[in-house]
């Protein structure tokens, strides 16, 4: 696994962690594709019922590299940067388990919407957050327009985005932008001890219910849909006597159970 984004396993929680704190954590080609690797690590990790994303340093996440995008042509900026960034989003708001960020430090652009992404938000007093796209002639592009406004709302997205509002972490607890504001140097902690009780909670139905949360947001609705219903029938006597008879090459009769 890349240096660039870490997964490790402490008892039933999974912690990935961005490790750019250099450039507070901004986020380039490499370090997407680092994030998508950890998110597949965390997904598959035995036992691990929740996730926490932090970021290393003073930053959580300082939103896309402008370096790592600035030079190139409008077709791969579209394909390579705001596609790509879309996928590794999306991945992290389908993770089967429930994820918390961990916001020791600044959430700006992309970094509000990598936190946006996740189930719920943990700040220290200290941090800020916004959509400052707009000051530099681009907009919000891995869906600050779109799962932010379903999440935060719409006229809360507009003041960050088209005002320019940069929210400290108790204004933004006000406008239901973050779920709960710690003291500085508390979060991980915080964090830690908030996910071990939901990982006491049923794994399965937790997991599912997470599911049917996103169906009614609209995060996810067809494949939410189809998972749900494939998992239900994995759980029947059909399926299991469909598939003994398909390797035993015979017809069977099926019953309703």
């Amino acid at each position: 696994m890349s240096e660039l984004v870490t997964f490790e396993q402490d008892g039933a929680l999974g912690i990935v962690t961005l490790r750019r704190p250099e450039k507070f954590n901004a986020l380039d080609i490499p370090m997407l594709r680092a994030l998508e690797t950890a998110l597949d690590a965390a997904e598959e990790a035995e036992g691990v019922r929740v996730v926490l994303l932090c970021g290393e340093g003073k930053g959580f996440c300082s939103g896309g590299d402008v370096e790592a995008w600035s030079a190139m042509s409008a077709a791969d900026f579209q394909v390579k940067w705001v596609r790509y960034g879309h996928r590794v989003f999306d991945r992290l708001a389908r993770l089967r388990q429930p994820t918390i960020a961990v916001l020791c430090g600044h959430a700006l652009g992309g970094g509000l919407e990598l936190a946006a992404a996740c189930d719920f938000r943990l700040a220290e007093r200290q941090v800020k957050l916004g959509f400052p796209e707009t000051s530099i002639g681009v907009v919000p592009g891995w869906s600050g327009t779109q799962r932010a406004v379903r999440r935060f709302g719409a006229q809360t997205v507009r003041r960050l985005a088209l005002g320019g509002e940069i929210l400290l972490a108790p204004e933004a607890l006000a406008s239901g932008v973050v779920d709960r504001v710690v003291e500085t140097g508390a979060a991980l902690a915080e964090a830690k001890a908030w996910a071990e009780k939901i990982a006491e909670r049923g794994p399965l139905a937790t997991e599912v219910a997470k599911l049917m949360i996103s169906v009614a947001e609209g995060e996810e609705s067809a494949a939410a849909i189809e998972a749900l219903a494939s998992g239900f029938i994995a759980s029947t006597g059909d399926l299991k006597m469909g598939v003994e008879a398909f390797r035993n090459k015979q017809k069977l009769a099926f019953s309703r159970s």
